[in-house]
């Protein structure tokens, strides 16, 4: 890859096909990078921009030994099984999410640490996306005054297994740098939501739900379905304000684990307000008690990001949910505009 030298640094983004990792992808190149991505799929909703892209499975490890084949400056590890509430908290894939997410962290690290003991350096780092769903349980109990400081981790209590295995996960990371030296750069992120996400299907996060439902309604006249009784609180952070600090913690000399998120605590009744508000609509709420929601409260503490890094969110809710909304309007148009083809059915002879 001798092209590469004209370029300031190299980076590999693993699970560049979905929302953040595409988004990093976008990031990375308007720094000057030379990138490599890889996923099973590319991205859904834009073109790639990465000088590189290859498709494969990264739970293969002899994939992740062709990914990494080459001491890259970074490597940005955003790949895992996962999707929003109806997906994560009905148990039913808590096996598949544990063993694909675990196996992929265990490739990258091992890829890694094989590719420096071979060459004798030891230049590249790792950023693991973690997320906020390792906090523990009983600290989220209230709706108004959740704990997630990064140091209320332990006793570890998480409500799912994608949160046992965030947990999991990020120990890995740590007992790699501290057994093999390898740097690593750890965050917890709050509910990332913006264009270019997934929007339908199941695995989408709710405030896409939220602006999908509220986008399909009537002018007046239209409810949709709450899950829970709305009063649980989350806070909701934008994309491209999450990439923005992604690449500060991987720049600077902090290891982490470090929140990434936004400190604007809102009930789900809030969230549907918000995406009516964008849409212009008058919209009904109608509760569905018994649906999987996750725990009570969570929101972001940026306290530790503050002082490290010295960054902090700038964007409203408003303001992320009116460009998320418009967007998802595009694609239920353009949805509409171009129904898939219709392709008759052949028995076989």
């Amino acid at each position: 890859m001798e092209f590469m030298t004209e370029y300031t640094k190299t980076a590999l983004v693993c699970g560049a096909g979905g929302f953040i990792g595409s988004h990093m992808v976008k990031k990375l190149k308007a720094e000057g990078y030379w990138v490599r991505a890889c996923d099973l799929k590319y991205p859904e909703f834009s073109s790639t921009q990465a000088d590189d892209f290859a498709i494969g499975d990264l739970g293969d490890r002899l994939f992740v030994e062709e990914m990494i084949d080459e001491p890259f400056d970074e490597i940005y590890q955003f790949a895992a099984d996962m999707g929003g509430a109806g997906f994560v908290f009905t148990g039913e894939h808590d096996a598949e999410i544990m063993r694909n997410s675990i196996q992929i962290n265990l490739n990258v690290l091992e890829a890694v640490k094989h590719l420096n003991n071979y060459l004798g350096v030891n230049k590249t780092k790792i950023f693991y996306s973690s997320s906020a769903c390792m906090y523990p349980e009983h600290n989220q109990l209230d709706p108004d005054n959740p704990d997630c400081r990064e140091d209320s981790a332990y006793p570890a209590a998480p409500d799912s297994e994608y949160g046992w295995e965030k947990l999991f996960s990020e120990r890995l990371y740590m007992a790699y740098n501290r057994n093999f030296d390898i740097p690593v750069r750890i965050a917890r992120y709050h509910n990332i939501f913006g264009p270019e996400g997934t929007w339908q299907g199941g695995r989408e996060k709710s405030p896409a739900a939220i602006c999908r439902k509220v986008a399909e309604l009537p002018e007046v006249g239209g409810s949709i379905e709450v899950w829970g009784d709305g009063l649980q609180t989350r806070s909701f952070l934008y994309v491209t304000e999450c990439v923005e600090a992604t690449y500060r913690l991987v720049q600077s000399d902090f290891q982490g684990p470090v929140n990434i998120g936004s400190e604007e605590m809102v009930t789900i009744n809030q969230l549907v307000e918000t995406a009516a508000k964008a849409s212009g609509k008058v919209v009904r709420k109608v509760y569905k008690p018994n649906a999987p929601t996750g725990v009570r409260g969570r929101n972001s503490n940026n306290d530790l990001i503050r002082s490290e890094l010295g960054w902090d969110y700038s964007q409203t809710l408003q303001e992320g949910i009116q460009q998320t909304y418009d967007w998802i309007v595009e694609q239920i148009r353009y949805a509409e505009e171009h129904p898939p083809a219709y392709v008759p059915f052949h028995h076989p002879v």
